[in-house]
C-alpha cells in the first residue's frame, strides 16, 4: 500500500509540474511576423515568416521551418510557438512558421482558456475518444488532425517553402535549411523528410530526399503503435489516421517510424520527465532507426518536461537552439 501511495504521490507531482511547465511556455505573448504568406486557398494554408535580429548582410541566414504541436487539434494554432519563433530569431535564424489544417473545433466556452491543457490522464475508448485530460474527444471536444488535409497542407508547405522564403526574406539562405517541431508537430518534421519513403500511391511521395540540413524533432510522436499504447494524448494518432477502423491500413502513409532510414541527419530532443508524450515513444523510434542502419541523436534532458522545449524562458530551449545551430550552420 505505500508502494501505492508513493506512486501517486509521484503521479500527482508530475502532473502538477507539467502543468507549472505548461504556463510557463504559454506566458509570453504572441509575436507578431514580419509577413505572412499563403501557400494555399484555405485560411489556415499560411506561413509566418520570422526574420533574424541583428543578421550579418555578409552571411545569408539559414532558415528554420517550424511545425507547432497540438495533438493535430484545431484549439492549438501557430500562435502558441511564436515566442519559440522569436527566440530563434534573436539566436542568428530565418524562421518560417507553418500552419496547417487540423481537427475541427468546437465553439469556445465563454471565458475559456484560449489554448487547452494537452497533458493529464487520460482513458482513450474506442477509436481514441477520451473521458479526461487534454486528449478529451467527448461531448464535442475537438477530434485530432484531418485526413489526408493536414498530410496535404504539411506536404504542399515544404514545396512551397523555398520560394517563398526567397520572396518574404531575401536576407536568408533557404539551401540551408532545418525542420523542427514539436510533439505532434514534431511527428511532421520527422514524415515531412521521409516523404522519399512512402509508399508508391501516396500522394505526398517525393522522388528523392528533401533538400535539408536536418531535422530537429522535440518530444515527438514519432511512433504511433507505441503512443497509442501509452494514450498519448487521447488516442490523438488514432483520431489522425480516421479511427480505430483504419488505423492499420494508414500507419504506412504516416508513421515516421515505418519511414525509416531517411538518409536526412536527424536529432530528437526529449525531457526525460515529459508525461504528454514519454520518453518511450523518442526511443523507440531512435531504436528502429538503429535497425535500419540509420544514426538518429536522442538527446535527453534531466528533470524536462513537455513545454520547456518551446520556452524561450527555459533552459532545455537553448539547448534546441544549439542542436540546430549543429545541423544549420
Amino acid at each position: 500500500m505505500q508502494d501505492d501511495a508513493a506512486s501517486r504521490d509521484d503521479d500527482a507531482a508530475a502532473i502538477a509540474r507539467d502543468a507549472a511547465e505548461e504556463a510557463s511556455a504559454f506566458s509570453h505573448p504572441a509575436v507578431d511576423p514580419d509577413v505572412t504568406m499563403p501557400y494555399g486557398d484555405h485560411p489556415d494554408q499560411v506561413i509566418d515568416f520570422y526574420a533574424p535580429r541583428d543578421p550579418d548582410p555578409a552571411v545569408p541566414a539559414p532558415v528554420v521551418a517550424v511545425l507547432h504541436g497540438g495533438a493535430w487539434r484545431a484549439p492549438y494554432d501557430r500562435r502558441h510557438i511564436t515566442p519559440f519563433a522569436d527566440f530563434l530569431t534573436r539566436r542568428g535564424f530565418a524562421v518560417a512558421n507553418v500552419e496547417y489544417r487540423r481537427g475541427e473545433a468546437p465553439a469556445p466556452a465563454p471565458g475559456g482558456p484560449v489554448i487547452p491543457a494537452q497533458s493529464g490522464p487520460a482513458d482513450p475508448g474506442r477509436d481514441g475518444a477520451a473521458s479526461s485530460g487534454s486528449g478529451d474527444t467527448a461531448a464535442g471536444a475537438p477530434v485530432a488532425g484531418r485526413w489526408p488535409d493536414t498530410f496535404d497542407d504539411v506536404a504542399a508547405a515544404l514545396d512551397a517553402l523555398p520560394a517563398l522564403v526567397r520572396r518574404a526574406l531575401p536576407g536568408a539562405d533557404p539551401g540551408r535549411m532545418v525542420i523542427t517541431g514539436h510533439s505532434a508537430g514534431g511527428h511532421l518534421a520527422l514524415w515531412a523528410a521521409a516523404r522519399h519513403l512512402l509508399p508508391a500511391d501516396a500522394p505526398w511521395r517525393t522522388d528523392g530526399p528533401a533538400p535539408l540540413r536536418g531535422v530537429v524533432a522535440l518530444a515527438p510522436i514519432a511512433d504511433f503503435e507505441v503512443a497509442e499504447k501509452l494514450a498519448v494524448c487521447g488516442g490523438a494518432s488514432s483520431q489522425l489516421l480516421g479511427g480505430e477502423a483504419l488505423f492499420e491500413e494508414r500507419l504506412p502513409y504516416a508513421d515516421p517510424v515505418r519511414l525509416l532510414p531517411t538518409g536526412i541527419a536527424t536529432t530528437l530532443v526529449q525531457g526525460r520527465s515529459d508525461v504528454v508524450v514519454p520518453q518511450a515513444v523518442a526511443e523507440s523510434y531512435a531504436d528502429a532507426a538503429a535497425k535500419a542502419g540509420e544514426v538518429v541523436g536522442l538527446t535527453l534532458l534531466e528533470d524536462v518536461g513537455h513545454f520547456p522545449l518551446i520556452d524561450p524562458a527555459a533552459d532545455a530551449c537553448a539547448v534546441v537552439a544549439e542542436e540546430i545551430a549543429q545541423l544549420a550552420w
